[in-house]
């Protein structure tokens, strides 16, 4: 590997950890995972086939465009399966306090071989109409444990879900130090649960969560159809509710939405504070631009935050990624930063460089590129000659506009988010196995006919 291919893993790795946020990307991008450049192909080496396909379901997008946004281009991203991963040890993901190694260790510190990392805070969120009402809850509940439980944040990513709970997280240490709190993700939830249901120490593991004064559980939706982890969280919230602590969770969508984990847990959120948060409007990135440009220490004139807010970034990670690629162009051309470097140094990710993409163009160049009248996107036919155009419709509208996936749905015949997702998934199955797509001209390869049809949006 050249030196310049392991400088762009270091990019990539940057990008990803902005994109996922660092805690979810040291769990799943960690010791057992590693990222791989060569011949113009990204490739991500994991441990075993559940650790390949996890990846491969649930961040396969992500991947991909931090690959777009530390090289500036689309490139083919594989996986790959190296044993010799297996045996990298798995280090313990520092949180609100870790959760603990064992029965002994408080919950409310982290072993002394594992120093606190710094967590973001309230006074450091940008507060707008996408997000006040999670804002204030989050606030307020550290002052009242227990009044609000569960506390349930949902938004699509980036939305700054993972900012409040660490917020909550600072809070409770800076007001409450006495009080015990852990904040971890709902796969390391699960995998410590089951770790205690199979060893015999499950009434150790009650007795330290269900003992705690504030738990926070994120991304729940990777729950599903996990009966025995639902089962048991079913319990501690009644626990916490019955005994006045606090429970807080965090998902992409709403709860009622989140079919997978069965209606008497859907009932169970329902029935606490549910505060809903949308990506950020103009005038908040444009704050949050200003205010990641003083943290870095950065001389950002008023024009590059504009231009960064309006035609660059649609959310915070982004914006971190954009300056730090900004920061780097200027030391490296010995030039300050201006709008000149900034458009010269990102021009590969505006957003709106020129006319805006629109679900309608998308229909009709799917439409043409497989030979379909118009209208047949939005039709109830099932047929694959229709349903697959329509899966790579849908999965070209996530990619290329900011339409939500309710919208999307709506667009395509009435259909509901959930077929978004499913449609998302399956064409990223179709990329991992090359498959071909019948269109009006013939046979060709998934990669093929996405190149087709980006090609005539871009020139339409």
């Amino acid at each position: 590997v050249t030196t310049d291919d392991m400088e762009i893993v270091s990019a990539l790795k940057l990008a990803l950890a902005d994109k996922v946020g660092q805690e979810r990307f040291e769990l799943w991008f960690g010791a057992t995972t590693r990222l791989d450049y060569r011949e113009d192909t990204v490739t991500v080496f994991v441990a075993n086939r559940f650790h390949q396909d996890w990846l491969r379901n649930n961040f396969r997008h992500e991947i991909e465009s931090s690959c777009q946004l530390a090289l500036g281009r689309i490139v083919p991203v594989r996986f790959h399966i190296d044993q010799e991963l297996a045996k990298q040890p798995s280090p313990a993901k520092p949180a609100c306090a870790p959760a603990p190694r064992n029965a002994a260790a408080p919950a409310s510190s982290p072993p002394a071989s594992e120093p606190r990392r710094r967590l973001a805070a309230f006074d450091s969120f940008v507060v707008g109409a996408a997000n006040r009402l999670a804002w204030s809850a989050a606030q307020s509940i550290v002052a009242r444990l227990g009044h609000s439980s569960p506390l349930v944040l949902h938004g699509p990513t980036s939305s700054g879900k993972t900012h409040l709970l660490e917020g909550i997280c600072h809070e409770l240490r800076r007001t409450r130090p006495r009080s015990q709190g852990v904040y971890l993700p709902a796969e390391q939830f699960t995998t410590m649960f089951l770790d205690a249901l199979h060893g015999g120490g499950l009434p150790s593991f009650r007795r330290k969560y269900r003992g705690l004064d504030l738990l926070i559980v994120d991304d729940i939706q990777f729950l599903a159809r996990k009966k025995a982890t639902l089962t048991e969280l079913l319990h501690m919230i009644d626990v916490f509710r019955r005994e006045g602590r606090q429970l807080v969770f965090a998902a992409d969508r709403a709860p009622r939405d989140l079919t997978e984990l069965g209606p008497e847990f859907i009932t169970r959120l329902q029935g606490g504070l549910v505060c809903e948060l949308d990506l950020p409007d103009y005038e908040m990135l444009l704050d949050i631009a200003r205010g990641l440009g003083e943290r870095m220490s950065l001389a950002l004139p008023p024009e590059v935050a504009e231009f960064l807010a309006a035609k660059v970034a649609t959310h915070a990670r982004e914006l971190t990624g954009a300056l730090h690629r900004l920061e780097a162009a200027s030391r490296a051309l010995g030039e300050p930063i201006s709008l000149a470097l900034a458009e010269q140094t990102l021009a590969d990710v505006l957003r709106r460089q020129t006319r805006s993409i629109g679900l309608n163009e998308i229909n009709t160049v799917v439409c043409e590129l497989f030979g379909l009248q118009p209208q047949s996107l939005q039709s109830h036919d099932k047929g694959k000659q229709v349903s697959h155009p329509r899966m790579l419709a849908m999965w070209l509208a996530r990619r290329h506009t900011r339409a939500a996936l309710s919208e999307i749905g709506g667009y395509f015949g009435g259909r509901r988010h959930s077929t978004v997702i499913s449609a998302e998934k399956k064409v990223r199955q179709w990329m991992d196995l090359q498959a071909p797509l019948e269109l009006a001209d013939g046979k060709c390869s998934i990669d093929q006919a996405i190149r087709r049809v980006e090609q005539r949006l871009r020139v339409g």
